[in-house]
């Protein structure tokens, strides 16, 4: 049996493809959310200008990046690092959630007999 050989040109087309609609997408939404917004992160309160304008970031508050209303009332600033610091809190809640609903009681006592046990190494 022999394996197939992806196309690597078909898949370096489609992501290339799905990277510019991404960028495409972005650009139009962070515009304007440098437009509605003062450019300070929401989160840490520090102001960004000029060339570090480039680490203030567009934040979805529903997750939803196609959820993009003109009033950009799904839009927060953050910078970079509390940008990160959000998507991984979000991550980390739902393994939580995830390893919450996984957990069962423990029904294993493993000192059950531990008087009966000690008794004996008396006697």
């Amino acid at each position: 049996m022999k394996k197939a050989i992806p196309d690597n040109a078909r898949l370096d087309r489609i992501v290339a493809e799905a990277r510019q609609q991404r960028e495409t997408r972005e650009a139009g939404y962070r515009e304007r959310a440098l437009k509605l917004y003062p450019h300070i992160c929401g989160r840490c309160g520090r102001e960004f200008s000029g060339v570090r304008l480039r680490e203030l970031t567009v934040h979805h508050r529903d997750h939803n990046h196609d959820n993009n209303p003109p009033d950009g009332s799904n839009w927060e600033l953050l910078c970079l690092y509390c940008h990160d610091n959000e998507h991984a809190r979000v991550l980390d809640e739902a393994v939580r959630d995830r390893s919450q609903d996984k957990q069962s009681v423990a029904t294993h006592n493993p000192f059950a007999d531990l008087k009966t046990l000690l008794k004996k190494s008396i006697e």
